[in-house]
């Protein structure tokens, strides 16, 4: 065996001691490729050279303007999160359906999709609906396991529906290794992957599980009725003795707005994904201010000329870039007064909340949170580029490439490896890791980018789901109630994973359900 090999072997032996041992993972992932880079380089096994890029490295993702958007879309989370907002989603939308068999079923995996879509963070998601629904669900009857199982699968949602988190930083990885794996098989002018591609291509298999979720509770309904019986309104605690339309309107049109309008953005090519983010982050902050009973006339007029404003520069924008020239036009006039007029309202909105609301630790939060995601991926290059001075990425190919089958055999092995590392790490650490190995040799085999990213997501997805380890039933663990048991956790997620199974097939199986958006957006 050669040096090499004992310092990959090593290598991996003391990252996931590290990892297991309760170390921020971080660290773990600066310290130890540099501890192993050292004695590498004492035996002149190592040239200490190819830390050299690191410094580059690390400036490019802090200045990459696709991760700038990542701020952005967290603190977008966090205010609706904070906020009632969340809240008043799930309770509407619990009495809107749950006078019907498995209505408060299908109001969680209905809920479960608009919060994926407009927080995108499973751990809040999961939380909040185990703290509102997951009661209202046990007082109306249901099956303790049926409840739990449809609030962890569909809290993780948040993996697959844009705008994801995961699939943002996964744009990265995915594009540079597009890139490299494309250039080893000759071909120099490979298109990027952009982060609308990926928002493109998670749309379809994101629906189809929504869909299979709410056929599962529909079938469940008719077989095994008395496990999810009708809910009357009164039985929903905090929403009172009546629905009403406005109360319908308020609670869900507005937040739906928001996440047509983000994702539309970027879709439609009409904002870039920090742009959109942008808009999103405001515009969660005049809903939650918005959402305040006891703010002023002049308050709540300024919101609603913020709403006005942001469509009109939209339009705007739609209509293509403004003409370079000295004159004063119309079009210039109009999109200065709108400009200021958004600026206006979402000063408001700042000082409102700051004063009265929580934006102050929701910031902090964001903060927080986003200085750990950046911390993980400048580990993530220092293990990469020890791993490639080692010769680990030039084995990694050898392996895939001769393994019998091809490209699908490789492929197949990638994702059993992504999806096991799924049990013990964040995706952020597996996404920074993997992707920078496995994806260039499979790239270079011909295998779509972004059919691949899509199946890195759904199994990072299921694995995040997957007893005993899944992420989102420790989630709602935390916040259960003693009377469902661990176990019973764990045996509710069981058909849930089996059909996230199903729809990977589906997507192994149909690429163009993946492909075929993306295609027709950007063609």
């Amino acid at each position: 065996m050669s040096v090499y090999a004992i310092l990959l072997i090593l290598l991996t032996i003391c990252l996931l001691s590290g990892i297991l041992s309760g170390l921020p993972v971080s660290f773990v992932l600066i310290g130890v490729p540099f501890l192993i880079a050292s004695i590498g380089a004492i035996f002149n096994v190592f040239d200490m050279s190819f830390l050299a890029a690191f410094p580059s490295r690390v400036f490019g993702i802090l200045t990459n303007p696709v991760i700038i958007s990542v701020p952005l879309f967290v603190l977008m989370g966090g205010l609706l999160e904070r906020s009632n907002i969340a809240k008043k989603m799930m309770l509407t939308a619990g009495a809107l359906f749950g006078d019907k068999r498995g209505g408060m079923a299908y109001a969680v995996i209905l809920v479960g999709a608009l919060l994926a879509a407009s927080t995108g963070v499973i751990a809040a998601t999961v939380f909040m609906m185990g703290l509102i629904a997951l009661p209202a669900m046990m007082k109306g009857n249901y099956s303790n396991r049926l409840s739990a199982g449809v609030i962890c699968a569909s809290g993780s949602l948040g993996q697959i529906i844009p705008p994801s988190v995961l699939l943002i930083l996964l744009t990265d990885q995915v594009s540079a290794a597009y890139q490299s794996g494309r250039r080893a098989a000759g071909e120099w002018a490979a298109d990027p992957v952009s982060v609308g591609d990926l928002f493109a291509g998670a749309m379809l298999p994101g629906m189809l599980l929504v869909g299979l979720y709410l056929l599962y509770i529909f079938i469940v309904s008719l077989v095994r009725p008395e496990s999810c019986p009708p809910i009357k309104v009164s039985q929903i605690e905090g929403l009172g003795d009546k629905l009403t339309f406005k109360g319908v309107v308020q609670a869900l049109l507005a937040p739906l707005l928001l996440i047509i309008l983000v994702l539309g953005s970027i879709l439609g090519g009409v904002a870039t994904p920090t742009e959109s983010a942008a808009i999103g982050s405001g515009g969660a902050l005049v809903l939650v201010s918005l959402n305040r009973q006891d703010i002023s006339i002049w308050v709540r007029g300024s919101y609603m000329a913020v709403g006005i404003s942001a469509a009109v520069l939209l339009i705007l924008r739609f209509m293509g870039p403004m003409p370079i020239s000295g004159d004063i036009t119309p079009r210039l006039i109009i999109g200065s007064i709108a400009f200021l007029v958004l600026v206006w309202g979402f000063l408001v909105a700042v000082y409102q909340e700051l004063v009265y609301g929580d934006l102050f630790n929701v910031a902090k939060t964001t903060a927080t949170m986003v200085a750990s995601i950046f911390m993980i991926i400048i580990g993530a290059f220092m293990l990469s580029l020890v791993f490639r001075g080692l010769g680990g990425d030039e084995i990694i190919a050898e392996i895939l490439t001769s393994l019998p089958g091809g490209p699908p055999t490789a492929l197949f092995a990638v994702m059993v490896v992504v999806f096991f590392l799924g049990f013990i790490l964040e995706y952020i650490e597996i996404i920074f890791i993997v992707i920078p190995i496995a994806g260039p040799p499979l790239m270079a085999a011909g295998i779509n980018p972004v059919w691949f990213a899509i199946l890195i997501t759904m199994n990072l997805q299921m694995s995040f789901m997957t007893p005993p380890f899944g992420y989102s039933l420790f989630y709602l663990r935390s916040v259960a109630p003693s009377s469902l048991t661990t176990m019973d956790i764990y045996k509710s997620i069981v058909p849930f994973v089996l059909i996230q199974l199903f729809a990977l097939g589906m997507v192994v199986l149909f690429p163009a359900i993946a492909t075929w958006l993306p295609g027709i957006i950007y063609k």
